[in-house]
Protein backbone atom coordinates (compact mmCIF):
# COMPACT_ATOMS: atom_id res chain seq x y z
CA UNK A 1 0.00 0.00 0.00
CA UNK A 2 1.10 3.65 -0.84
CA UNK A 3 0.38 6.63 0.92
CA UNK A 4 -0.32 9.82 -0.90
CA UNK A 5 -0.10 13.20 0.86
CA UNK A 6 -2.43 15.43 -0.89
CA UNK A 7 -1.13 18.92 -0.37
CA UNK A 8 -2.98 22.57 -0.74
CA UNK A 9 -2.54 24.38 -4.10
CA UNK A 10 -3.35 27.62 -2.15
CA UNK A 11 -2.77 29.79 0.67
CA UNK A 12 -6.06 30.56 2.83
CA UNK A 13 -8.08 29.22 5.94
CA UNK A 14 -9.47 25.44 6.30
CA UNK A 15 -12.87 26.55 6.35
CA UNK A 16 -14.54 22.58 6.15
CA UNK A 17 -13.47 19.03 6.62
CA UNK A 18 -15.82 16.76 4.50
CA UNK A 19 -14.33 13.66 5.75
CA UNK A 20 -13.13 11.84 8.21
CA UNK A 21 -10.11 8.97 8.94
CA UNK A 22 -11.38 6.04 7.54
CA UNK A 23 -13.38 7.23 4.68
CA UNK A 24 -13.26 5.41 0.79
CA UNK A 25 -12.75 8.07 -1.65
CA UNK A 26 -12.55 8.42 -5.09
CA UNK A 27 -10.15 10.67 -7.42
CA UNK A 28 -11.81 14.00 -7.43
CA UNK A 29 -14.19 13.36 -4.31
CA UNK A 30 -13.80 16.39 -2.63
CA UNK A 31 -11.73 16.43 0.92
CA UNK A 32 -11.31 19.71 2.42
CA UNK A 33 -12.99 23.05 1.25
CA UNK A 34 -10.56 25.92 1.68
CA UNK A 35 -11.42 29.49 2.10
CA UNK A 36 -9.06 32.41 0.18
CA UNK A 37 -10.07 35.34 -0.38
CA UNK A 38 -14.04 34.77 0.33
CA UNK A 39 -14.03 32.37 -2.23
CA UNK A 40 -14.42 28.84 -1.59
CA UNK A 41 -12.05 26.12 -2.92
CA UNK A 42 -12.44 22.35 -2.95
CA UNK A 43 -9.30 20.36 -2.16
CA UNK A 44 -10.20 16.64 -4.09
CA UNK A 45 -7.99 13.82 -3.72
CA UNK A 46 -5.58 13.21 -6.32
CA UNK A 47 -5.99 8.79 -6.01
CA UNK A 48 -8.42 6.90 -4.93
CA UNK A 49 -8.33 5.75 -1.50
CA UNK A 50 -8.70 5.34 2.30
CA UNK A 51 -8.48 8.72 4.23
CA UNK A 52 -5.36 7.70 6.54
CA UNK A 53 -4.83 11.21 8.29
CA UNK A 54 -6.50 14.25 8.28
CA UNK A 55 -3.19 17.26 9.15
CA UNK A 56 -5.13 19.87 9.16
CA UNK A 57 -7.92 21.71 11.55
CA UNK A 58 -11.34 23.65 10.75
CA UNK A 59 -10.69 27.59 11.24
CA UNK A 60 -6.80 27.16 11.27
CA UNK A 61 -4.32 28.36 8.01
CA UNK A 62 -2.94 26.81 5.58
CA UNK A 63 -0.48 27.59 3.06
CA UNK A 64 0.69 26.80 -0.31
CA UNK A 65 2.36 23.57 -0.20
CA UNK A 66 1.15 22.04 2.96
CA UNK A 67 -0.34 18.74 3.67
CA UNK A 68 -3.42 18.48 4.40
CA UNK A 69 -4.27 14.64 4.38
CA UNK A 70 -2.73 11.74 3.82
CA UNK A 71 -4.50 9.00 1.28
CA UNK A 72 -3.72 5.26 1.84
CA UNK A 73 -3.56 3.77 -2.04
Amino acid sequence: MAMVEVRSEIAGAVWKIVVKVGDTVAEDDTLIILESMKMEIPLTATEDGVVAEIRVAENAPIAEGDVAVILRT
